[in-house]
């Protein structure tokens, strides 16, 4: 295995990380950073909520820090975890220590397009831009990266360890590429608990009760998302398996495909992924 696969961090003990926004992402990645062993000492994190930081720090044992401004100031690596309407004035505020400093900046906000983050910076910083999902907070996510203009490989590793603590990662060479990231991983969670929800109202309305109803919907996505991690197959394989000719499941099927299921989320994708351009469009123009 190689170290993407079991999770475990490159060397990264001599990096400060200064996470400025200490939401619930900000506090699954520590979690998840922590929890592979990385001093969290090396963990400095800066939010409005004093309340909701001396949580974060109690929790986990990071040190706080009284401004964002603190926080950049002995940091090697930056990662913005600001709400993406708030980012603009946050990135003004810290573009100073940002220019002075020249750590490695990675955002986790929805939508910012690099151009526009760099200008807010100042210009001419590292940058990485990622799009972690909701399972991230169970260190069940899917997160993408993209690099910026000058990244070095060393920085996209450190970047990639950080982002790994909470799932799985991957990159793509083009920045346009995030709309569609968005589209698929990021609003994603809700396809699935939309069927979850449809397939546990079924099961109600065909006489079983809710917690079995429940238990069973969610069981069954479970175990349909784990042998599809584990096989080398893909999904048509795997449903082609399931359907005996004749049987209960090619009947179910046979309505999904009359009904053109997979055209509708074709469709669906789609216009999440130009919603996603026309927000990161409204972002850059505040």
């Amino acid at each position: 295995m190689n170290d993407q696969q079991t999770g475990r961090l490159p060397d990264m003990s001599s990096r400060t990380i200064a996470f400025i926004g200490g939401g619930n992402m900000a506090a699954s990645l520590i979690n998840g950073l922590v929890s592979d062993h990385y001093d969290p000492h090396r963990i400095i994190a800066s939010d409005p909520d004093g309340e909701k930081l001396a949580g974060l720090a109690a929790m986990v044992g990071i040190r706080s820090a009284a401004s964002n401004q603190d926080a950049i100031g002995e940091s090697d690596i930056v990662v913005l975890a600001v709400k993406p309407q708030m980012l603009k004035t946050v990135a003004a505020d810290i573009s100073e220590q940002i220019q002075a400093r020249k750590p490695l900046v990675i955002s986790i906000a929805a939508g910012v397009r690099e151009k526009d983050l760099q200008s807010w910076l100042g210009g001419g910083v590292a940058l990485i831009r990622s799009m972690p999902n909701t399972p991230a907070m169970l260190q069940a996510g899917a997160t993408v990266l993209h690099a910026g203009p000058g990244v070095t490989e060393e920085q996209k590793n450190l970047a990639e360890s950080i982002l790994r603590a909470v799932g799985l990662t991957r990159w793509v060479k083009n920045e346009d590429q995030m709309d569609a990231v968005t589209a698929l991983s990021g609003s994603g969670p809700a396809y699935f608990f939309l069927v979850m929800e449809a397939m546990e109202q079924a099961g109600l309305d065909m006489g079983l009760s809710k917690d079995t109803a429940r238990l069973l919907t969610l069981q069954t996505a479970l175990g349909a998302a784990r042998m599809a991690m584990e096989s080398s197959d893909g999904p048509g394989v795997l449903r082609e398996r399931v359907t005996s000719p004749g049987g209960t499941t090619e009947k179910a099927l046979a309505v999904f495909e009359d009904e053109d299921l997979r055209g509708l989320f074709q469709k669906a994708l789609f216009q999440a992924r130009d919603r996603s351009v026309e927000l990161s469009s409204l972002l850059g123009e505040q």
